[in-house]
Parts: structure tokens; sequence; C-alpha cells
């Protein structure tokens, strides 16, 4: 299955998309840290998707891997929001996100044991 066909990725793809929305509004001393390191996170999981998809082995590690950076961007948005560079509506958009990218994402790795 092309990796564009899977829920996973389209999932991930939206978040990416938020992030960089929201990102551009960040004050200007937030913008190159914290904005920046969330959409190179964002973009990392677009890639461990891909990565996840075509390979045929290390397919587990790789997965682990996207669960990891799902618990990063979880914790960098929390921050986000804690200090008031996105509200609580974007926070929980994105969150929802996040989880349904876990979900997919172990539900992958239990069906690739």
């Amino acid at each position: 299955m092309k990796a564009k066909e899977l829920p996973i990725y389209r999932v991930t793809y939206q978040l990416l998309e938020q992030v960089t929305k929201f990102a551009r509004n960040f004050p200007r001393d937030m913008r190159l840290s914290l904005a920046g390191r969330l959409q190179e996170e964002c973009l990392e999981l677009v890639l461990l998707v891909y990565r996840a998809n075509a390979a045929r082995q290390g397919r587990r590690q790789i997965i682990g891997g996207i669960l990891e950076r799902v618990q990063v961007l979880e914790l960098m948005l929390r921050l986000c929001r804690d200090l008031h560079l996105i509200s609580t509506k974007q926070y929980a958009s994105v969150v929802e996100l996040t989880e349904q990218i876990g979900r997919q994402a172990y539900g992958w790795q239990r069906s690739s044991a």
C-alpha cells in the first residue's frame, strides 16, 4: 500500500499542516527555536511513516521512533499552550491528531509482530 493511502499518513500530514499554520503566529524569538523545532519534529514524523511503510526489516524500530516523536510533540505542544503561544482550541485539535497517530502506530506495531 502506498504511504499516501495510509490513514496514519493522512493524519500525520494534517498535523504538519496545522503546526505550520499556527507556528507563523509565534513571536519572533520563538519562531526559530520552538516553532522551527515543532515543524522539524512533524516533518520527521511524516518521513518515519513513509520509512515504516517501505521497510521490509526493522519496521518495529521505525514505528517505535514514530511513537517517541508523538510523545515529544505532545510535550512541546503542551509547552506552547502553557506559554499561550497557541489557544486551548488549537491545542485540543493537534493533540487529537497526535492521539490518532499514536493509536494507529500502536496497531501497526502489533500487526507487525
